[in-house]
């Protein structure tokens, strides 16, 4: 079962699917929301059952998906819960980057290399201009493009420039993407905000 904040995900994410749409089907909203048919078939009866959502019979055999005066009310409250997380992570998220960038500095980094293209990543892009460091380009091994931001986006280690720090961007499991740059025999230094919660060894701090 996913956690209470991805139910919630969900649920808004259903809401205004069915908001922007009436006529969806279950296989939309699947694909909408980019989960299995069940999953989403499951969240729907269950906003069925709150009663956040009405059924209308449709010709062919389709139905109608309505929010009610309830689901709209719903919709509005997880539309607040989200900005206030929203925001809320981008200053917890902006504090960290700058807790890594001091130590940059202390250490004589100046050229950073982000892995992971994400929302994260695109905060590091914002704070770094506070300090004299330079950000010359992001890993990704799942990459679908070739820049990010204007900056080199690459799925190989051996594309990265010379750089003298890799600092860990990931939101969708940094631990693995940290794993994938240890099996891949990264020797660089390697940080990461404190936000994602990440264990580096001396040897990779570059201690």
């Amino acid at each position: 079962m996913p956690p209470p904040e991805k139910e919630e995900s969900l649920t808004l994410e259903i809401l205004e699917a069915i908001e922007a749409d009436s006529r969806i089907s279950q296989r939309g909203l699947a694909r909408e929301l980019g989960v299995a048919l069940g999953l989403a078939n499951s969240y729907l009866k269950r906003c069925i059952r709150k009663g956040l959502v009405k059924v209308q019979e449709a010709p062919a055999n389709r139905y109608l998906y309505y929010l009610t005066p309830k689901g709209f009310a719903e919709k509005s409250r997880l539309t607040a819960e989200y900005l206030s997380y929203s925001f809320d992570f981008y200053r917890r998220a902006g504090e960290s980057l700058r807790r890594v960038f001091d130590g940059c500095a202390a250490n004589g980094y100046r050229r950073i290399v982000l892995a992971g293209a994400s929302d994260l990543a695109e905060i590091a892009l914002l704070r770094v201009r506070d300090f004299d460091l330079e950000i010359v380009a992001l890993w990704d091994p799942e990459a679908d493009r070739e820049q990010f931001h204007g900056l080199p986006l690459v799925r190989e280690l051996s594309s990265l420039p010379e750089h003298d720090l890799c600092v860990v961007s990931a939101l969708k499991d940094p631990a693995g993407l940290l794993q994938h740059l240890r099996d891949e025999g990264y020797a660089g230094a390697v940080t990461a905000p404190d936000i994602l919660g990440l264990r580096l060894s001396p040897a990779e701090k570059g201690q």
